[in-house]
């Protein structure tokens, strides 16, 4: 069964999350003052990097779930409207 987009895309982000978590765990413990200075750069930039990957899809799951639930009342209100509009005419207020 394949993943739909959301769940595929808090995999990721839960993935760049914890690979950042490690990769800071590890250079401010076993790596802190081994790496020569261009190194250190290269490492803290691929941190710094699945940090901002991190937040790019926690922004974009965001901002599908907004659109997901403005979808869904517009959905409720036409629904609603239609319930309203049958009732009336069931009852025969409102004529055709």
């Amino acid at each position: 069964m394949p993943l739909d987009a959301a769940v595929r895309r808090r995999w990721f982000g839960a993935l760049f999350v914890v690979l950042a978590l490690a990769m800071l765990i590890t250079g401010q413990t076993v790596l802190s003052g081994r790496l020569n200075p261009l190194a250190f750069m290269l490492y803290w930039l691929v941190c710094v990097g699945l940090t901002g990957l991190a937040m790019v899809l926690a922004i974009r799951d965001l901002r599908a779930l907004q659109r997901r639930n403005l979808e869904e009342q517009r959905r409720l209100f036409q629904a609603t409207l239609e319930q309203a509009a049958n009732e009336a005419r069931a009852k025969g207020r409102v004529k055709k």
